[in-house]
């Protein structure tokens, strides 16, 4: 639909132009509804706004595109605060835009790469398993930054991550090794095809390993539509365990903000933890050695993958290297939140 303008994108989606504007510019001002709506219809249109003069400007500056998909995750909040810090020593600005939880990350990305007009841009977290055509038609470098793909197959854009399955397979085993066999989990939505289902894999595996069945009712997974990475889901997905009258001496989260909502659940129901329950997270972040207990965690570093992902993208903007994939190795933090099982 080449030639449209934001009247012909008003009248399509039955608002004002206003209305496109706002929701073009991400104001507050403007039912999310609305929004998603107006996006969408921009997106399919291939709408490009006309201040072609004010995009060549941009088009001559030095900056990337970071989004963050999964606000409720203080985690990426740390990653965030590293990849500004890269992008100034490299004389590079940063665009942050933040993905809610039930949008399509690419699509947003389309859309910033349109007006924004970035020479790279940076992914954090996301059901990243979209098709290789798409991804092609931002036209601009890309980095996968925490999220691990799967295969070797040649992808077109940088990967920078810990091996999720691994890790998550680690932590299962260490709890296992202090004789917990009932193992509650707490993880992302069941379409989940990025790095949730990795985790959900590693836990799967240990088990196995161990010759001990996987039990289905053990597993709360996040509903997609309204759960996010944060301490309320954690609570809620806790309870939801609890209300079902599942029996388990420990509680694995995927992360560290739903480990420390699920030990609130766990207290309310008079719950000790560790000593009826141990519980453990994935991420590493900061507060999780505060909270009481402290949390026993996968921990990611940070400034290594914050550093990584500016400087694979620094060297594919200017040519120097082809998308690749990294690997970094998480750390097995022990803390108050675990202990051996009553009774071994």
């Amino acid at each position: 639909m080449a030639g449209m303008t934001i009247k012909d994108i008003a009248k399509k989606c039955g608002v004002g132009v206003s209305t496109v504007s706002r929701a073009m510019n991400n104001h507050p001002d403007i039912n999310q509804e609305t929004k998603d709506k107006i996006l969408r219809v921009i997106a399919e249109s291939n709408y490009i706004p006309n201040n072609s003069a004010r995009n060549l400007k941009r088009s001559e500056a030095k900056a990337i595109a970071v989004l963050v998909k999964g606000l409720g995750n203080t985690f990426f909040g740390e990653l965030v605060s590293g990849l500004e810090r890269e992008c100034e020593k490299k004389g590079y600005s940063c665009i942050l835009q933040h993905v809610e939880e039930q949008d399509n990350e690419l699509d947003v990305a389309l859309y910033v790469a349109k007006e924004k007009k970035p020479r790279g841009m940076i992914f954090l977290g996301g059901n990243f398993s979209h098709p290789k055509e798409k991804i092609e038609q931002l036209g601009i470098p890309c980095v996968l930054s925490t999220i691990c793909t799967y295969g070797d197959q040649e992808q077109s854009f940088g990967t920078v991550s810990v091996d999720d399955f691994q890790e998550s397979r680690k932590m299962t085993e260490y709890l296992l090794g202090l004789g917990h066999e009932k193992i509650a989990l707490l993880t992302a939505p069941r379409e989940d095809e990025s790095i949730g289902k990795l985790r959900l894999m590693g836990y799967q595996k240990a088990l196995s390993d161990r010759g001990i069945p996987f039990r289905e009712e053990l597993v709360a997974y996040m509903d997609a539509s309204e759960d996010r990475y944060s301490f309320a889901t954690g609570y809620r997905l806790a309870k939801k365990l609890l209300e079902k009258g599942e029996s388990f001496t420990a509680l694995y989260a995927t992360s560290d903000t739903l480990a420390i909502g699920a030990c609130r659940a766990l207290k309310e129901s008079g719950i000790d933890i560790p000593g009826d329950c141990s519980v453990a997270g994935f991420d590493g972040m900061d507060m999780g050695a505060y909270y009481i207990p402290s949390i026993t965690t996968i921990r990611q570093p940070v400034e290594q993958i914050a550093k990584a992902s500016a400087g694979l993208l620094f060297n594919m903007i200017k040519g120097k290297e082809k998308p690749g994939k990294l690997i970094y190795e998480g750390q097995l933090l022990i803390r108050e939140s675990t202990a051996k099982r009553k009774n071994m």
